[in-house]
């Protein structure tokens, strides 16, 4: 048996920048998706988008919980792009890294599967992860909903204390501590929360 670790990535802003253009654009889409469909202004569809996303992880979850929202529907309609390609903030150094590290890649992330691969391809990550889970994958139950987790080390068919979860959000390591893998949070802050066991401001500070 390899003695080799499972390195579970998140995908946003933790492997590439999504912060600059991609996520202000999803933002917007999702709140001109919850004005529309539940009748709101704009500014109380921006409130609700980050109520939910605080309260469930993901706006997703809130509007499927409380407003029985299709998941592909909401999904399909929010992650619309003219050009990705423009849109994407990403350090090709990154790959070189990355490829280094002894063990297995997978992506973990909350985002629908055809923005999954659309990312990973036009960075080239998807030459370097061995797979990936999308949010479909997870039965659209996203981070931090520990099922999300179970989820992915069931269909692994690996231990959790195999496992070191990266990520930029520091509550999606929560429930992957309680599990037993060990957690690096790529995030420029001081202070790290007890379930995160490093903390660093770049995946390309990883270390095996």
């Amino acid at each position: 048996m390899s003695t080799h670790p499972v390195w579970l990535f998140d995908l946003d802003n933790t492997l590439h920048n999504a912060g600059v253009h991609i996520f202000p654009h999803i933002n917007r889409a999702m709140t001109a998706y919850l004005a529309e469909h539940l009748q709101l202004s704009l500014e109380a569809a921006s409130t609700l988008r980050w109520q939910y996303w605080t309260r469930y992880g993901a706006t997703l979850r809130g509007m499927v919980s409380n407003h029985g929202t299709c998941p592909r529907h909401f999904l399909h309609h929010t992650h619309q792009f003219e050009n990705l390609a423009s849109m994407l903030v990403f350090d090709r150094a990154l790959l070189a890294h990355l490829r280094q590290l002894p063990g297995r890649k997978v992506i973990f992330s909350n985002a629908p599967r055809q923005y999954v691969d659309a990312i990973l391809r036009l960075t080239g990550l998807d030459k370097i992860m061995d797979e990936s889970f999308a949010v479909e994958d997870l039965g659209f139950h996203p981070k931090p909903q520990i099922r999300a987790y179970r989820a992915v080390l069931k269909k692994l068919k690996v231990p959790a204390h195999r496992c070191i979860m990266v990520e930029d959000t520091a509550i999606n390591l929560r429930p992957a501590k309680q599990l037993g893998m060990r957690t690096i949070w790529i995030y420029r802050a001081v202070k790290k929360p007890l379930w995160v066991d490093q903390r660093l401001n770049s995946a390309r500070q990883i270390r095996a």
